[in-house]
């Protein structure tokens, strides 16, 4: 292999690069510009469509709510019973739960209660119990996610956090641990506590619930469970895990519609670039073909000097293209660019992008800019170097 490389011509390409520097750097800029773009909003739709699919696997298989003039009301708790009776239904949860809004910071957090008694629906939540931090249900304990820690410490809560409730009077909780969810998007902005601490933050009554959850023994059979517990309780909101795969779709795929757009304007942009190259070649580039020509050169060296030449210039631009957007998504996580697909809204804490190695879109993007630029390269090329010399010189 090694002796199909002419290494003279990948010194001559090298020095042609050089001659024309100032040319040579604004295209290799520029390549390198889309090159990171789409690497970068690559990277981004990768990770964030990862943990939307990671999410959704962690969601319960059914969820009941309590609907009362088209609006969701909590529930009640015997409910319960009356599910577990439904063949095919193994288990049924009341889960106590709400947002909490913290003014200071402009964040909701998640709060979550869980029993030490009670089976619970999430592997995350069963190791919280496990753990022993929460103590006993009358302890005011919490077990608090990675974001909620960072936006608590910011704003001088570092070892308790004082909830408002309803009635305006305060409730003191201590921080015991950090929440190991099960996707960054869960443990974010994830608060789990005991249910009573919950119920009394929230002002929920011991017989309501937030929603129940409902397990079922074969998944095929989650439509059919979901129509009988409609038909029992006509009054209620019924969400299968399929559901909500599709909302989270559709909010995904609105999205992308942004990122397609910004996707063909780079394309857009790269090809207009392609398109005046392959046009035609400079009178210098010509001339200089000429004088090749003159001197002996045949036909395929010209182009084999050409392809070296277009392809240092590409390959280049490629390689840093990537690294920078390995840098911009995973190290800087992305400022401004993971807003088109995350939102501006304040009322969320921030979270980290999963790093999500994908060989795909790097061979997606490779061959969307190297074998191109090659080819808008060699083209004009090829159409001067068939021509005699002295016309070309002339």
């Amino acid at each position: 292999m090694l002796s199909k490389i002419n290494f003279y011509l990948i010194e001559y390409a090298i020095n042609a690069i050089l001659r024309q520097k100032y040319k040579s750097f604004f295209i290799t800029t520029v390549l390198t510009l889309l090159v990171f773009l789409l690497t970068s909003v690559f990277f981004i739709t990768n990770s964030i469509k990862y943990e939307l699919d990671s999410t959704v696997d962690a969601l319960p298989e059914i969820v009941v709510q309590k609907i009362k003039a088209g609006r969701h009301y909590d529930i009640d708790v015997e409910i319960q019973e009356e599910i577990l009776g439904i063949t095919g239904v193994i288990d049924a949860v009341a889960r106590v739960w709400g947002y909490y809004y913290f003014e200071n910071a402009g964040v909701n957090f998640s709060v979550v209660g869980v029993d030490e008694f009670e089976k619970q629906y999430k592997n995350s939540l069963t190791n919280v119990v496990k753990s022993g931090e929460l103590g006993e249900s009358q302890n005011s304990f919490m077990v608090v996610g990675s974001g909620v820690k960072k936006t608590m410490h910011k704003n001088y809560y570092k070892e308790y956090f004082n909830f408002i409730k309803p009635d305006g009077t305060l409730k003191k909780v201590d921080v015991v641990g950090v929440f190991d969810g099960d996707t960054q998007l869960e443990s974010n902005d994830m608060i789990v506590m005991s249910k009573e601490n919950v119920r009394e933050i929230f002002d929920i009554d011991e017989s309501k619930a937030t929603d129940i959850v409902v397990k079922v023994s074969n998944p095929d059979e989650v439509q059919t469970i979901a129509s009988k517990i409609k038909l029992i309780f006509p009054d209620s909101r019924i969400i299968t895990k399929n559901d909500l795969k599709i909302s989270y779709q559709n909010i995904f795929d609105y999205k992308s519609g942004i990122f397609l757009a910004l996707f063909i304007i780079s394309l857009f942009t790269f090809f207009i670039i392609i398109y005046d190259k392959a046009s035609g070649l400079s009178n210098e580039e010509k001339r200089e073909i000429g004088i090749l020509k003159a001197i002996g050169w045949r036909v395929d060296d010209v182009l084999k000097e050409k392809f070296y030449e277009g392809f240092i210039i590409s390959f280049i631009a490629y390689i840093v293209g990537v690294i920078l957007a390995f840098g911009f998504v995973y190290i800087l996580q992305a400022p401004l660019l993971q807003n088109i697909f995350t939102g501006y809204s304040q009322l969320k804490t921030s979270f980290e992008l999963p790093f999500i190695f994908d060989v795909q879109t790097l061979f997606l993007v490779f061959f969307l800019s190297v074998p191109i630029y090659i080819a808008a390269t060699i083209i004009p090329s090829w159409k001067t170097a068939t021509l005699d010399a002295d016309e070309v010189i002339r």
